[in-house]
């Protein structure tokens, strides 16, 4: 992905990522390495299930799946598991299905 094709959102995460492997003090930036994963993983289902919303709606529009994976920069197999209900990798994959809306 190009560097100018990411939102100003997610730009600034990633330049905060980018401080991170920056930091001269290796235990430091351990611990700041040790925070994100924390807070990733207890923010991942719901980026998940955004996800899911956003390719639910778009189905209902009738965009086509290479519609879909185009805009939300998304590989073909990664929008099809996630409208499975799985992350877009298979390591991701929910223990239950996703609660009807």
């Amino acid at each position: 992905m190009a560097e100018d094709d990411v939102t100003e959102e997610a730009r600034r995460v990633i330049d905060a990522l980018k401080q991170i492997d920056e930091m001269e003090d290796p235990v430091e930036r351990a611990v700041a390495a040790s925070e994100v994963l924390a807070n990733y993983k207890k923010r991942a289902p719901h980026l998940r299930e955004l996800q899911r919303q956003a390719i639910a709606a778009m189905r209902a529009e009738e965009k086509s799946y290479r519609q879909i994976a185009a805009r939300l920069k998304l590989s073909l197999g990664a929008v099809q598991n996630i409208e499975r209900g799985h992350g877009s990798a298979w390591g991701t994959k929910s223990r239950t299905k996703p609660a009807e809306e």
